[in-house]
């Protein structure tokens, strides 16, 4: 019995990669985010040189490709923020409800929170980023509680099935809100529906220093519980007998998960399949150790959105950007597919 608990306990052989391994693809992500951040400042209406950034971010912004550069560094910065964010998100949310398919999106949490944001917006006419990150987090919140809650009920409890059916109806019946709420307000309807997609283009450093403290605690939460998360893939059962509290970690990981999810949509809006891919292709490289799962997630999650933000900049014929959300899903829904398949195939 004492030799089966040990090979079962978080940390075990199956959880682990070579620390070489890991820690190398670590500083692969690292080098990945210089690079795109690097590129993200760089290209844009007016491409810009490598002196050009040094001298920015010297000071010195008495050229126009200068400030140009300077315009472009919050935006870079958000990428970052969000895209490690929502991976992060994805990531807690999948080692909570043990289901390979579950992010902010299909669990409807990005809805609750675009549904808190719109009736703030055009109900009470919230526009302050505290305000709109607060009733963001609440609504995401409400959202996740009432998904778990269906999803518990009947035979079996909240199994991995029932929470994505849920999530998958709660965000369809959260959608028809949205639109019942926001199509009488012609005044507010372009702007939301750029905002609807997701994107990072009308970055400010006021709107990221309001809401970095907050995506750093979500962050911190689910990073601490990353053990314990270990524990919640062996089953609710094994858990408890290796000493985890099941419930306590379970609605803390979610707590952070929420707020990841609910803040990163007040500011870029819901931006899907990011959270859902990511965590997939980081245990294919490192493995399923939530110790190291999380902190590459966030730096792939991050790499992903700045690669898709760069893209949307240059990839249109007719200069128009492209916003981020759309690439996302232009690149998240075949990737997906593929490790679906891919886990099929080892399956058999």
């Amino acid at each position: 019995m004492t030799s089966t608990a040990t090979a079962l306990k978080p940390g075990a052989a199956h959880l682990r990669r070579p620390a070489l391994v890991r820690t190398t693809w670590l500083l692969i992500g690292v080098a990945v985010i210089v690079v795109l951040s690097i590129l993200s400042v760089s290209f844009g209406v007016r491409a810009v040189s490598l002196d050009d950034i040094l001298a920015a971010f010297a000071g010195h912004d008495d050229t126009v490709a200068q400030a140009a550069v300077i315009k472009r560094m919050p935006r870079t910065a958000l990428a970052i923020l969000v895209g490690a964010a929502l991976a992060l998100s994805g990531a807690a949310m999948q080692a909570v409800t043990r289901n390979p398919i579950a992010d902010p999106g299909i669990l409807g949490v990005s809805n609750g929170a675009s549904l808190a944001v719109v009736i703030g917006l055009a109900v009470f006419g919230v526009t302050g980023a505290f305000t709109q990150m607060f009733i963001a987090v609440l609504g995401a919140a409400v959202a996740a509680v009432f998904v778990y809650t269906v999803g518990s009920l009947g035979q079996g409890g909240a199994t991995p099935l029932k929470l994505a059916l849920a999530g998958a109806a709660t965000s369809a019946a959260l959608a028809s809100l949205i639109s019942a709420v926001m199509l009488p307000r012609v005044d507010l309807l372009q702007a939301f529906q750029s905002w609807q997609v997701g994107g990072v283009g009308g970055a400010e450093w006021p709107r990221i220093a309001i809401t970095a403290p907050a995506l750093a605690i979500g962050a911190l939460i689910c990073i601490a519980c990353a053990r314990g998360m270990n524990s919640l893939a062996l089953g609710d059962d094994l858990a408890a007998g290796l000493g985890e509290n099941v419930f306590r970690t379970r609605l803390v990981s979610a707590a952070g998960a929420v707020i990841l999810a609910g803040v990163a949509t007040a500011i870029a809006g819901p931006i899907g399949f990011v959270g859902l891919v990511i965590p997939h292709f980081c245990r294919m490289l490192i493995g399923t150790d939530h110790r190291w799962l999380l902190p590459f997630s966030a730096l792939a999650g991050a790499a992903l959105l700045l690669a898709s933000d760069i893209i949307g900049r240059v990839i249109s014929p007719s200069g128009e950007e492209i916003q981020v959300g759309i690439i996302t899903a232009v690149i998240g829904a075949p990737f997906f597919i593929w490790i679906v398949r891919r886990q099929k195939v080892r399956e058999l």
